[in-house]
């Protein structure tokens, strides 16, 4: 793929300025309505299908009406420090979502300094009283030719159910080591659409349908998300340095014989975000993985391998309510989790079902009820307290305080074991929206 080394300064300049809030965690998602420099910027509106190679530049706000699929051989390149937001529109419309189909391919190379940005339209209308919600952006879709263990190659992704042509939403095929392209330094804001709920028709902020592993992922985030941060599909992308934020369904789906690999991840939760429920009950989680929605056991097993994954509910036991598990694999599906940590839920690892198991090697699971279920599960480290374990981390709640993810270097579990640098730091955006 074609990589993008220049920068223009003007992306500098609108990083910068949309830093200026970043430390002030006592932001409330309904009382903020701040928005982005960038809005001074001119506006490029951008609809239908990119069938050539397509470059979106940092001097100006591209806007998606409706849906855009990059196709036939395509690539489309997105400069660092670009925004991209979706036309004003009603609530559930099909609009601000950016599809790679099969035959397209993504170039979207921010940088620490000047991440690429999908946010809402209306924290770049340069008017601070209007209040962004989840569903403003539609979505990142990426498609691929990867294994999905129902062997089909024409799945229909979902939440497009309703959109023609059809087969431009298919994925899947034979290899796991199809290339969709790149992302790296991206931020997606605001996302998901709720297409139908009761058939869990639903985009995420970032969604993945049979994507392989020769396409790169790397320093992504996904915050204040509709539906979940990120779900994938079969396929084996391998994906690492990922943050989700305050999403109200899960931070992290798994399905259809996902294979790929997790490295570095950190999730945060914010209790003033909006939060899913399931027969009035609490159903957001930090993992969801299933085999399939019939939990029927298939040659090819959804069975991420996940290492260096921190998972940060909310510290009050309260509050803790509003969340369902940490991780909940169920329905015949598997995982493998080392080095990693979960806290601030009522359940921290359940296991749910007989078909349903997981391999795990230096994990911590804190919880004020359950840790694991069922229980004792070997290679992890179970405890119950209230407020929730830190684990090692100055300051993980989002609700308590300032941010601060410092571990000490001999901790060998959690996004930041190892003595790794802080790898949120100036990129990411957790309040001042």
């Amino acid at each position: 793929m074609k990589k993008i080394l220049m920068m223009a300064a003007v992306a500098t300049m609108l990083f910068s300025c949309q830093k200026e809030d970043e430390t002030d965690s006592s932001f409330k998602m309904k009382a903020s309505g701040a928005g982005y420099a960038a809005c001074s910027l001119p506006v490029q509106s951008v609809s239908g299908a990119i069938t050539a190679n397509t470059t979106w530049t940092n001097d100006k706000v591209w806007e998606i009406d409706g849906i855009v699929t990059v196709k036939n051989g395509a690539t489309l390149t997105i400069q660092p420090g670009t925004f991209i937001k979706a036309v004003s529109h009603s609530e559930n419309a099909a609009e601000g979502v950016l599809v790679i189909t099969k035959e397209g391919f993504i170039n979207a190379q921010g940088t620490e300094e000047a991440p690429i940005v999908f946010t809402s339209y209306k924290l770049l209308d340069c008017d601070d009283t209007t209040i962004a919600a989840p569903g403003d952006f539609g979505g990142v879709v990426i498609l691929g030719e990867g294994e999905v263990n129902n062997g089909l190659t024409n799945n229909i992704i979902e939440g497009l159910n309703d959109q023609t042509p059809i087969a431009d939403y298919y994925y899947g095929g034979s290899n796991n080591a199809d290339n969709s392209g790149t992302m790296k330094y991206v931020r997606i804001e605001y996302a998901g659409r709720i297409y139908d709920a009761a058939q869990a028709y639903e985009i995420n902020g970032l969604t993945f349908g049979a994507v392989g592993s020769s396409t790169v992922i790397d320093h992504i985030q996904i915050s204040y998300g509709k539906d979940d941060s990120y779900e994938f599909f079969g396929g084996k992308v391998n994906a690492s340095y990922l943050v989700s934020f305050a999403c109200d369904d899960d931070n992290f789906d798994f399905d259809l014989g996902y294979t790929g690999t997790i490295t570095r991840a950190l999730a945060v939760a914010d209790k003033n975000s909006t939060h899913s429920t399931s027969s009035g009950a609490a159903d957001s989680n930090g993992i969801e993985l299933d085999n399939n929605p019939g939990g029927t056991v298939t040659t090819l097993i959804t069975r991420p391998v996940i290492s260096f994954m921190s998972i940060y509910g909310l510290p009050n036991c309260t509050d803790g309510n509003l969340l369902e598990n940490a991780v909940h694999v169920r329905r015949a599906g598997k995982i493998t989790m080392t080095n990693s940590l979960v806290s601030g839920y009522n359940r921290g690892i359940f296991l749910d079902g007989t078909l349903s198991t997981g391999t795990f090697v230096n994990v911590a699971a804190d919880a004020f009820v359950t840790p694991a279920s069922p229980t004792p599960l070997t290679g992890v480290t179970e405890s119950i307290s209230c407020p929730a374990a830190a684990f090692g981390a100055s300051q993980p709640w989002f609700n308590a305080g300032t941010l601060n993810f410092t571990t000490s270097p001999s901790r060998t579990n959690g996004a930041f074991a190892g003595g790794v640098a802080i790898w949120t730091n100036n990129w990411t955006k957790f309040s001042g929206f």
